[in-house]
């Protein structure tokens, strides 16, 4: 089965970090996301996956090379100027179509869903896409998709595209499941110079689809008790998942099932620090990640943030993004 996993967005909202690396590459326990991400890809049945690169793209290569499933071959995509999420999509659509339906995801997020059994639901919809929501009261911070009574599409976040109210709603978690046929009808390429923004899927691509096409897209909804849906998207979020990692059954459940070469060290047990960093006895960390590599100096103080590139970068909260 086939996948692709989306990294090449420029991670504007994880600056400072996403400066040095990209955001599917920053570590979480020790381990990057994007691995992260190929191994529960691996785990669902999915043994060939496409990444596609841009922003730092070196970065993943390096971090994908360490530390990959080794049952899953490795797909590249170079994009030499940002895409958008459609433009990435398209571009990597002979690849995508090689299989009956095909499942796209984020690379900035800690997932934990059934995933074959929602890929197999799909497979058997006969819709075009289906995008995974999740039940969430972070709706309001990200955004909501609405569906009718029989799944299908009505509403991404202010768009609406049918007249009747939502019979349920949920977020959007950055899942995708893709026919094949979907990918022989795309919109014409807008002009650059025209429009402001990269080709996005939902705003540009599915929800034209729905509306002048008659596509079919519609919808599952998981249950937020039983997933995990962790964003990786902020400073704040990136601090919060690495002290307070999230339970991924099909990783092994617990961090200390899944995490890398690190050690949760300090006082109150809040420090993550790489085992290939060095960090002397009189430095007082608080809150805070050292990456792999970083020597921290003599007598350091430093709370609520990242010792990276050989400074520490704060990671004060910050606000949540929107769907897109």
């Amino acid at each position: 089965m086939r996948a692709m996993i989306l990294a090449a967005g420029l991670g504007t909202r994880m600056r400072p970090l996403s400066d040095l690396r990209a955001k599917p590459a920053l570590p979480v326990r020790g381990r990057p996301v994007i691995s992260l991400l190929l191994e529960f890809l691996s785990k669902h049945g999915f043994d060939e996956v496409l990444i596609n690169l841009h922003h730092l793209g070196d970065s993943i290569r390096s971090a994908v090379a360490a530390d990959h499933p080794p049952d899953v071959e490795i797909h590249w995509s170079e994009e030499p100027a940002p895409l958008g999420t459609g433009g990435g999509i398209r571009r990597a659509a002979d690849f995508l179509r090689g299989s009956d339906a095909c499942a796209v995801l984020a690379g900035d997020m800690l997932l934990d869903v059934p995933l074959a059994n929602l890929f197999e639901r799909h497979r058997s919809s006969g819709r075009h896409a289906t995008l995974l929501l999740r039940e969430d009261e972070r709706g309001s911070d990200f955004g909501t998709v609405g569906v009718d009574s029989e799944g299908r599409v009505i509403r991404v976040s202010e768009t609406r595209l049918g007249t009747e109210p939502d019979h349920a709603r949920g977020l959007f978690t950055g899942v995708r499941f893709f026919s094949r046929e979907i990918f022989g009808d795309w919109p014409s390429t807008p002009d650059p110079k025209e429009v402001a923004h990269a080709f996005e899927d939902l705003r540009d691509w599915l929800i034209p689809g729905i509306q002048d096409r008659g596509d079919s897209v519609g919808a599952e909804i998981v249950d937020a008790s039983s997933t995990v849906w962790e964003p990786v998207g902020t400073p704040a979020e990136y601090l919060r998942v690495n002290l307070s990692p999230p339970v991924l059954p099909t990783l092994g459940r617990t961090a200390e099932s899944w995490q890398g070469e690190i050690d949760v060290v300090g006082r109150n047990e809040d420090v993550i620090l790489s085992r290939k960093a060095s960090v002397p006895a009189d430095v007082e960390l608080e809150r805070a990640v050292v990456w792999d590599g970083e020597r921290v100096p003599d007598g350091f103080r430093g709370r609520d943030g990242v010792y990276a590139g050989g400074a520490f970068r704060s990671c004060a909260d910050d606000a949540t993004g929107s769907i897109h």
